[in-house]
């Protein structure tokens, strides 16, 4: 379980103070998938990159499963490193690697032998539907195939928490579909929380639910996507 309570961040931007959150509160349970939705602006980046310990320069409180995050930036790493995962729009994959050395990239960070790093890769890309093409390069991969790789990255570490960042943003709605519904039954069974901003109704109406934000505080009239 991740529990925020009041995050607030200020941006300066020349001489002007703008208030990207606004005291933010919340609670996502283990193994939830939760949309963070809202118009550009609206603060729900800014939130993700904080619960990501992407950026540490903000006021209130978060623990994730009872530990509180840091504010120190080794200790930050190290968490990160640990107990989160990242999947991207622009799926970051490493482009001189192999998809399952671009899968067990986390566990080489972590000191895992060369023996167990391909092992525990070739075992998660095999439940995202890619073991066949466990040594092709990211550009003999479609859009697609790189993102179920970008998603065999963040989990092959059994992360407590997935941060993913406008994931179906870059794939045509077949692959989107694809790509969505892999994300929420992997994190059902291994029990992750998924916390997603998107823009994508294709990907707000699959999650549990959706924390909605507007003008940097949670919208009480959140959005409406067809279902």
């Amino acid at each position: 379980m991740i529990r925020f309570e009041q995050i607030s961040k200020t941006y300066l931007i020349g001489q002007q103070q703008v208030h990207a959150l606004n005291q933010v509160g919340g609670v996502i349970n283990q193994g939830e998938m939760v949309a963070l939705c809202g118009p550009s602006g609206s603060g729900k980046s800014t939130l993700l990159n904080i619960l990501g310990l992407l950026d540490m320069d903000y006021l209130g409180s978060i623990e994730l499963s009872g530990v509180a995050y840091p504010k120190e930036a080794l200790s930050a790493a190290k968490m990160r490193r640990n107990l989160l995962g990242f999947v991207f729009q622009k799926f970051n994959l490493i482009p001189v690697m192999t998809a399952w050395e671009n899968v067990a990239y986390p566990l080489m960070l972590n000191g895992y032998s060369l023996a167990d790093q391909k092992s525990k890769a070739l075992e998660i890309l095999d439940k995202v539907g890619l073991k066949e093409f466990a040594d092709h390069r990211p550009d003999n991969l479609s859009g697609g195939q790189q993102q179920r790789v970008a998603i065999a990255r963040a989990l092959v570490h059994e992360p407590q928490m997935v941060i993913a960042d406008e994931p179906t943003a870059s794939l045509d709605s077949h692959t989107a579909s694809v790509v969505i519904e892999l994300m929420k039954s992997l994190g059902h069974e291994f029990g992750t929380t998924f916390i997603v901003a998107t823009h994508d109704p294709r990907m707000a109406v699959q999650c549990d639910r959706s924390i909605d934000l507007l003008d940097g505080t949670i919208n009480k009239e959140p959005m409406k996507w067809a279902s």
